[in-house]
C-alpha cells in the first residue's frame, strides 16, 4: 500500500475524490429508522455547503446545478452526520428527513421492490404512500 492510499484509507485528513464529472455519490439515510431514503450526487460545493450548513446540498446531473434538499418542496434534511467510505470516493449522510425524501412525493425513492417473475423480474410496490402531491408541488 503506498503512503498516499494508507493516509486515504487510514488517516484523518478528509480528501474527497470526486469523479471525472465532479461529484461523488451520496446515499442518504434516515437517523432515526436506519431506512435509505435516497442515492443522489455532490460536487465540491455541495459538499463543502452541506458541512458548512448542515442541510444537505445537491448536484442535480439533469438540471446541471446545485440545489439545497427542500428549496421548493419544504422536503429539508438536516444532516446529523457524514461519514465518507474507505478511499473517500463516496458520502453517507444520515439525516432527520422533514416529510418526503422522494420527489415523488415518497418518504423514500426506494419504494418498488425488484421480485423473480416468470424467469425475469417484476416491480412490486412497497411502503409506496405518497406524503405530498408532486404535481402540487413542482409546478412548472
Amino acid at each position: 500500500m503506498s503512503a498516499h492510499s494508507h493516509e486515504i484509507e487510514e488517516g484523518l485528513s478528509f480528501q474527497p475524490r470526486f469523479d471525472a464529472s465532479g461529484l461523488m455519490t451520496v446515499v442518504a439515510t434516515d437517523v432515526a429508522t436506519g431506512d435509505v431514503l435516497m442515492v443522489a450526487h455532490m460536487n465540491d460545493e455541495a459538499l463543502r455547503k452541506t458541512i458548512a450548513t448542515g442541510e444537505a446540498w445537491y448536484f442535480s446531473r439533469s438540471r446541471n446545478a446545485l440545489w439545497r434538499k427542500g428549496e421548493i418542496s419544504g422536503q429539508t434534511q438536516r444532516v446529523v452526520e457524514i461519514r465518507t467510505d474507505c478511499d473517500q470516493d463516496a458520502v453517507w449522510i444520515r439525516v432527520e428527513q422533514i416529510g418526503a425524501a422522494c420527489h415523488t412525493g415518497r418518504r423514500s425513492c426506494f419504494y418498488r421492490k425488484v421480485e423473480a417473475a416468470g424467469g425475469g423480474a417484476k416491480l412490486v410496490f412497497a411502503d409506496a404512500e405518497q406524503l405530498f402531491d408532486p404535481s402540487a408541488v413542482y409546478k412548472k
